[in-house]
């Protein structure tokens, strides 16, 4: 799908679903043999926190073997510190981080 807008550019929209049909290839999450750490950061929206709690929940369904840290920026507005984004990538081997509202 495109969109064209004034000054003649143009925005391309994807759809990130496969085609009917693609077929489905596992994927194996690995930590290198050990407990994969995964963080969840809120952004500080409201609920943001409860939103991060569900995601980490729908994680360890998937792989209960994962070890969950959690932390919330606390100021949406504001971006994440040089303390607060050390503290992260020395714990975790992944993160998923919530913006938006």
């Amino acid at each position: 799908m495109h969109l064209h807008y004034r000054r003649g550019m143009e925005i391309e929209y994807l759809d990130p679903q496969a085609d009917p049909g693609e077929p489905v290839i596992p994927y194996g999450l690995s930590a290198g043999g050990g407990a994969l750490t995964i963080g969840l950061l809120a952004n500080g929206f409201p609920d943001s926190v409860p939103f991060m709690d569900a995601v980490g929940e729908s994680l360890r369904r998937v792989r209960p073997d994962v070890e969950i840290r959690a932390w919330n920026k606390g100021n949406a507005s504001m971006v994440a510190d040089d303390q607060l984004m050390g503290e992260i990538t020395e714990e975790c081997d992944a993160v998923v981080a919530a913006y938006g509202h």
